[in-house]
């Protein structure tokens, strides 16, 4: 497996005054799925491996980490539906531990968390048979000491991932963040990398670093589009808006229709890629974080402090209520003229 490092970070060029906290290893396992488990826990452990062997204090696996990504298929028509996993005794969550412990490092993974029916507008339960998907995080010593669920829903050709998952809660905890070591961080899934809300929330919550564990490749009803490009572009741009790392590992491997494009990558908040992986091999990327670079950006360009929340009405507001504000502007403005 290869191992890329980026153990010297670029100097932060807003910096004025010397950084108060020390630099973060950090490291992400970019791999594909093995049919055998035995053979895929090996994979992945190897990778854990190679990363704690380099300093790694943190180490990031793919989204659904022990799974195939069977949300290529809607759940009716799936010949071998995956089956949901209790949070802190199934598979994932005893894996990380395991290789936690043995490598002496906080592992991060992915799984599809089993979850208990909810009750309808008049109370009424009727189980849906969705679950969620989860990320979580297992510190050295074997202890989950994170989780959150997965906010955005994908619905198109492919990611059917409305026939398996149900959104994450919304409100306070919505965005949660974790003190890990001397960073906070903030653990997202996939498509939720695609929303700028959902960076900035998390930068108001004080995150430094935003995990994304993916899954993502090719269009199968657009098959000469490759949205590679497009997808590293708007995780960048949400890092340097946002002042936050962002570690984004993403699978290898073709299943089904689907080509997983790799290209795991690691951005600074200038978004500066301070390590990538190739698209279709197996890699360890391990990056040293100057933490402090958030803080300097900040105080350069202060976009926390200069929002304006009071004009933001229409981003809570339904697509029908948008459109008719939009309407009505449109017809004062030409009423005007």
């Amino acid at each position: 497996m290869r191992v890329i490092t980026a153990l010297t970070p670029p100097a932060s060029p807003a910096r004025t005054r010397p950084a108060d906290r020390a630099l973060l290893r950090v490291a992400l396992v970019q791999e594909r799925w093995h049919r055998d488990p035995a053979e895929h826990r090996a994979a992945l452990d190897e990778g854990i491996r190679l990363a704690a062997a380099e300093g790694a204090r943190v180490v990031c696996l793919q989204e659904l980490t022990l799974s195939p990504y069977f949300a290529v298929l809607r759940k009716a028509d799936h010949p071998e539906p995956a089956e949901p996993e209790d949070l802190r005794t199934g598979p994932t969550v005893t894996f990380a531990a395991e290789a936690a412990r043995a490598h002496g490092v906080y592992v991060h993974a992915s799984l599809y968390e089993r979850a208990d029916p909810e009750p309808g507008p008049d109370g009424t339960v009727t189980p849906d048979g969705l679950g969620y998907n989860t990320a979580v995080l297992v510190a050295p010593d074997g202890t989950l000491v994170a989780r959150t669920r997965k906010t955005h829903i994908p619905v198109t050709e492919g990611y059917y991932e409305h026939h398996w998952f149900r959104p994450g809660p919304a409100g306070a905890d919505a965005f949660p963040t974790y003190a890990v070591e001397n960073a906070v961080l903030g653990l997202p899934t996939c498509w939720d990398q695609w929303f700028p809300e959902l960076a900035r929330a998390y930068s108001l919550a004080g995150a430094d670093v935003l995990v994304y564990p993916t899954a993502i490749g090719s269009e199968p009803g657009h098959p000469g589009f490759d949205t590679q490009p497009l997808w590293q572009k708007v995780i960048t741009g949400n890092a340097v808006a946002n002042a936050t790392f962002m570690i984004v590992p993403n699978r290898i491997g073709t299943e089904g229709p689907l080509t997983f494009y790799g290209s795991s990558f690691i951005v600074d908040p200038y978004g500066r890629v301070l390590a990538q992986a190739p698209r279709d091999e197996p890699a360890v990327l391990v990056a040293d974080l100057d933490l402090d670079a958030r803080r300097d950006w900040l105080e350069l360009f202060p976009f926390l402090t200069t929002r304006r929340p009071d004009a933001y009405g229409p981003l809570t507001a339904t697509a029908t209520a948008t459109a008719a504000a939009t309407t009505a502007a449109t017809a004062a403005v030409t009423e005007t003229d």
